[in-house]
């Protein structure tokens, strides 16, 4: 099963949960531990659930951890931001929509609290996150120089959220009605 041989599954049998506590942090620490380059401490996992446990989403195929997005949303230059940290799916499980739909997950929190834009950093050299989120509408806003300790370049990503179009109509009746 592992080492990139394809699981034959249905999508149905893929369960999505919030982070629900401390059990559901070591299999979060083991997914990201082993797929990706970067090195976390427990306090930078525990940085991101404990604060913003709403935008943390794990993915479970029969009762395994296979995949799990890591976020966070907060103010940064005068821009309500929401940012993802870390997403991982195991490389069996992937190119099945899985990542696709934990990131959604987290995007559509993110929006229904106000969020501007999302941002990420991904390595240059990983084709498949760069196409997942070129199909969810990122964009490269920078490429970052040798920014991860294996010395490998990343593009920060960022997705706008559009703005509500003003509603001028509206402001010149509620005015009209102030006045009388």
């Amino acid at each position: 099963m592992e080492g990139g041989v394809k699981v034959e599954f249905d999508s149905s049998e893929i369960e999505y949960l919030s982070y629900g506590g401390e059990h559901h942090l070591p299999l979060i620490m083991e997914l990201v531990d082993q797929e990706l380059s970067e090195p976390y401490s427990i306090f930078t996992y525990r940085y991101f659930v404990y604060l913003w446990p709403n935008l943390s989403f794990l993915a479970f195929h029969k009762g395994k951890c296979i995949g799990t997005v890591v976020c966070k949303m907060g103010d940064h230059r005068h821009t309500f931001r929401g940012y993802i940290a870390m997403l991982v799916v195991l490389s069996p499980y992937r190119g099945r929509g899985i990542a696709t739909e934990l990131v959604s997950r987290s995007i559509k929190v993110m929006m229904e609290s106000g969020c501007e834009e999302v941002t990420l950093e991904a390595e240059v050299t990983n084709k498949g996150a760069l196409a997942l989120y070129g199909r969810l509408g990122f964009i490269r806003a920078k490429r970052l120089f040798r920014y991860y300790l294996n010395g490998v370049d990343a593009f920060r990503l960022k997705l706008l959220f559009p703005r509500p179009e003003p509603d001028f109509d509206a402001a010149v009746a509620a005015a009209g009605d102030e006045e009388a």
